[in-house]
């Protein structure tokens, strides 16, 4: 049998101020299999390019650097095509979520017990999320539990872990923050196993950086939605 491998898949767009350090978090990561790091630079304009060509002399990394920007579900499905691991995770590059808690996501990936697993903010905790989004979250995932059913409580976590798997042949249209609604319909579709774990969350304002805003909330219910029906 094969050694696991974890593919640590990160989009970054404009985080000069977290990226360095976000990346020795998920470096130093400790889990129980193997892990690579992929990481994908959207057309940055502040600073973001420069840390990383800093960084693409060092073996642990594999960086690569889009002409422009494609959004966060772009880059994803471009490291689809790149990824060798066995099991998957995203992770954003802002620090509102904690690389010292991939082990417990993927303790029911590797028992068997599910073969998606998604890291639940609400089940775990939260620090400075706005109402709005807070609210909005959760309408999104009943939706989602309404259409899909399937037992989750955060669609639009930045935790999503899966076997690789389930990517073979996925056609997957959105290229912005549906791209989590649509991901999460496909492989409901596809009749996978979901689990969830409590992760922690500590957010940040707009003016530090958040990209999502309450109007991404209506491409993700039209997702949601047109998915069910195609």
């Amino acid at each position: 049998m094969s050694k696991s491998k974890l593919s640590v898949l990160i989009p970054v767009y404009n985080e000069v101020h977290t990226i360095v350090t976000l990346v020795g978090k998920v470096k130093s990561a400790e889990i129980s299999i193997e892990k690579e790091i992929l990481i994908v630079d959207d057309g940055s304009t502040d600073g973001t390019r420069d840390l990383l060509n800093k960084m693409r002399d060092d073996p642990e990394l594999k960086i690569e650097f889009m002409d422009e920007n494609v959004g966060r579900g772009g880059v994803i499905k471009h490291l689809w095509k790149k990824l060798t691991g066995d099991i998957v995770i995203h992770q954003d590059a802002d620090l509102e979520y904690d690389p010292a808690e991939y082990q417990q996501l993927l303790n029911p990936v590797l028992s068997g017990d599910a073969d998606v697993v998604y890291g639940s903010r609400f089940k775990g905790s939260i620090e400075k999320m706005r109402a709005l989004n807070n609210l909005g979250n959760r309408a999104m995932t009943l939706m989602t539990r309404l259409l899909y059913h399937i037992n989750i409580t955060d669609l639009m976590t930045c935790y999503k872990m899966y076997r690789a798997s389930l990517i073979n042949g996925l056609s997957i249209e959105a290229n912005g923050f549906n791209f989590e609604a649509e991901f999460t319909a496909r492989l409901a579709q596809r009749g996978a196993s979901f689990a969830e774990v409590p992760v922690s969350f500590v957010g940040r304002t707009v003016e530090e950086g958040k990209k999502i805003i309450a109007a991404d909330a209506l491409y993700v219910i039209q997702k949601l939605i047109s998915c069910k029906f195609k």
